[in-house]
């Protein structure tokens, strides 16, 4: 059993703490957050220590593995902190911000010792992993594109009130890195590297409100299948995000935990995953918790972890590529 620790107590963590609450392998001993108030409310809610920050917590306590909740620009930055102490470290997306952060984090995971995960707690769904195993079986016959839709709302208080939010220096970029990355790595998962992208950012609906986009649209060449990709957080609710692929055999789509799968001449065929219980909102996906297992697990039996640093390189990759060519004014980027 290893003892953890959270930093970081909004909403997500709560997620966290739910999972290793009930989770054997894991015993939760604390928590830290720069607003105190937070940091007591888990603390009561399951017996830990609460401190009020990331490098107090660790002097002061046995942190085996650390869970990183925080906003995106402190990711990287705790992850060394942590690494540098020997401790493992199971972060929130996006991993990195940055080329710069990219770089950082890269070199953490091959300096060896202790281990870094992400939480792309999409890949361990039922529906995902059932749309990835059509792929690999060969059922679509030659696969003729994808396209991934995430339309979603946040509302001006979303944003203004965190204090983080919104901006490019904290947030690392708006529809795209916080609310559809989920979407654009499972794309990743099923195709595989890209080629290039060419993308465009916009913010349509809270001009002077955030500086980053609500709004990204790109396309994603997979060695000649081209990836249709949407996000915008100004729809008017959220709703289920779609990721369809369709061969020359088959279409198969999949919303939230339903997949159907139309073949050409036959009824289509409806199957619903939905057996897992959803911690924090419906639409985040009920894959937490198997993520969380398989990373206590792959640390504990020295195995590899899906979602380590190297395995989720294309999509940190493609997802900086999209800001990069958005920059210039939608120019491909080749990855």
């Amino acid at each position: 059993m290893k003892k953890a620790a959270i930093v970081g107590c909004g909403g997500i963590a709560a997620v966290h703490a739910g999972v290793l609450d009930h989770f054997e392998g894991a015993d939760l001993i604390a928590c830290a957050d720069i607003k105190p108030e937070r940091a007591k409310a888990m603390a009561e809610k399951y017996g830990l220590h609460a401190y009020e920050s990331l490098t107090e917590m660790l002097d002061q306590e046995q942190v085996e593995v650390l869970h990183i909740c925080t906003p995106h620009y402190l990711h990287v930055p705790m992850a060394a902190e942590a690494h540098r102490r020997g401790i493992h470290v199971f972060t929130e997306k996006p991993p990195a911000i940055s080329r710069e952060q990219q770089k950082e984090l890269a070199a953490l995971a091959e300096d060896g010792g202790a281990r870094i995960g992400v939480c792309f707690q999409n890949r361990y769904i039922d529906a995902a992993l059932k749309l990835k195993s059509l792929v690999e079986d060969g059922e679509f016959g030659k696969i003729l594109g994808i396209r991934g839709f995430v339309t979603w709302y946040r509302d001006e208080a979303y944003y203004v009130e965190s204090g983080w939010r919104g901006k490019l220096a904290t947030e690392g970029g708006g529809a795209l890195i916080n609310q559809s990355i989920h979407t654009m790595d499972l794309m990743n998962f099923f195709m595989g590297r890209p080629r290039s992208v060419e993308a465009i950012c916009q913010n349509r609906h809270l001009k002077g409100v955030i500086e980053v986009e609500d709004t990204v649209d790109a396309l994603i060449d997979y060695s000649g299948v081209p990836g249709v990709f949407f996000a915008t957080t100004a729809y008017g609710v959220n709703s289920p995000v779609l990721i369809e692929i369709s061969g020359e055999k088959m279409t198969a789509r999949m919303e939230e935990t339903e997949v159907t799968i139309r073949r050409p001449g036959k009824p289509a065929e409806h199957l619903d995953f939905n057996r897992a219980s959803v911690l924090g909102k419906g639409y985040w996906g009920a894959g937490h918790d198997a993520c969380i297992r398989d990373f206590y697990g792959a640390v504990e039996e020295g195995r590899p972890f899906k979602n380590d640093v190297a395995s989720i390189k294309n999509t940190l990759d493609l997802m900086l590529s999209v800001y990069e060519s958005a920059a210039a004014d939608g120019a491909p980027v080749m990855l």
